[in-house]
């Protein structure tokens, strides 16, 4: 296992080195530097060439955003925001210029309850390891959307597609989402693995940017051509058809779900109410969330569209699906969306 070379940069000694014990308890990380703010930071990366940055945003000299633009220019580096400096704008910001992922320190003062990130920051450094640097760099170009052909609808074959993502999910589902037509003939229902707060954000960005109608689901939601439905953080989302509609329900995830929202939940319930009138597609993430849910959709006759190594930033559940004989295409992330409508307007 390759040891992954870790930089520390936060503007409170006391974060410095309550990340640095974190980091050093993960296996197969060493911290080589700290520094305290994006100047020093620049210095060290030039010198010390870390494979891994945890990045606080409010510093003195220079900011985290501006270390952040002037890295992913220079020098693209997997990038993991650590900052009590949290509204959803500034997540999306960041997650923009190329950070992979985002903890929300409890306190803006230098606190022991930084110890309560412990948990989340050694899972996300758990997924630097299957991180592609290039492809993140290149999918942060491909966020301007393309203008779509459009496409004759000769019979609509599908009422819902099913996306599922992770780790490098929110920049995917933008790429996706704003390449639909406004005329799309199918619902979409997406689980992207994300905390309670900012699904409704994400949602409220995404349909500022896209030609679909795009919402944080709620209990009762009704399924219909061109709308799209993230499910809310905390929560698993699954379709009942009711008086004659296909209806969203939400469940509560419990502690023990390994997964939250749950992609293989969600499919599984898409392929039960609409077999083989549904899509599966499995995007960036570590893990083997969306496998087993890939499988059930394509049992029932649906098709399964799983995104390929070339552009996923962690090719973790995509692989787990395409190993495991779930996908029926494999595609790079720009080549999803035209897909995805053919299949929706004209079947296979």
């Amino acid at each position: 296992m390759k040891t992954l070379r870790a930089l520390v940069v936060d503007d409170s000694a006391f974060s410095r080195q309550t990340i640095r014990r974190i980091l050093e308890e993960c296996p197969g990380v060493e911290v080589i530097g700290l520094a305290g703010n994006g100047i020093d930071a620049i210095a060290k990366t030039m010198r010390l060439k870390p494979d891994l940055i945890t990045l606080d945003l409010e510093m003195p000299e220079m900011d985290g955003f501006s270390f952040l633009r002037w890295i992913m220019i220079q020098k693209p580096t997997a990038v993991i925001i650590v900052s009590s400096y949290s509204d959803t704008k500034t997540v999306f910001k960041a997650l923009e210029l190329g950070a992979i992922d985002f903890i929300n320190k409890p306190s803006k003062r230098a606190s022991v309850d930084l110890k309560g990130i412990e948990k989340d920051l050694k899972q996300k450094v758990n997924a630097v390891r299957g991180l592609n640097m290039e492809v993140l760099s290149k999918n942060i170009r491909l966020l301007e959307p393309a203008i779509e052909k459009p496409v004759p609808v000769a019979e609509n074959t599908v009422d819902v597609v099913a996306i599922g993502s992770s780790t490098g999910g929110p920049a995917a589902l933008q790429i996706i989402l704003t390449r639909m037509p406004e005329d799309f003939p199918a619902g979409i229902v997406i689980s992207q693995h994300m905390p309670k707060g900012f699904t409704g954000p994400l949602a409220e960005r995404l349909n500022k940017l896209s030609n679909i109608s795009i919402k944080e689901a709620e209990g009762g939601d009704v399924i219909e051509p061109g709308r799209a439905f993230i499910c809310p953080g905390a929560c698993h989302l699954v379709l009942k058809k009711r008086a004659g509609k296909t209806k969203i329900f939400l469940k509560d995830a419990s502690k023990e779900d390994r997964y939250t929202p749950s992609v293989d939940i969600m499919m599984a319930s898409v392929a039960e109410v609409c077999g083989e009138r549904s899509i599966g597609v499995l995007l960036t993430g570590m893990g083997s969330d969306g496998r087993q849910g890939m499988l059930e959709i394509k049992s029932k006759g649906g098709y399964t569209i799983a995104e390929s190594r070339e552009t996923a930033v962690v090719f973790g559940m995509p692989q787990e699906a395409i190993k495991a004989g779930a996908a029926m295409k494999v595609l790079p992330l720009t080549d999803i969306p035209p897909e995805m409508i053919r299949i929706a307007k004209t079947g296979r």
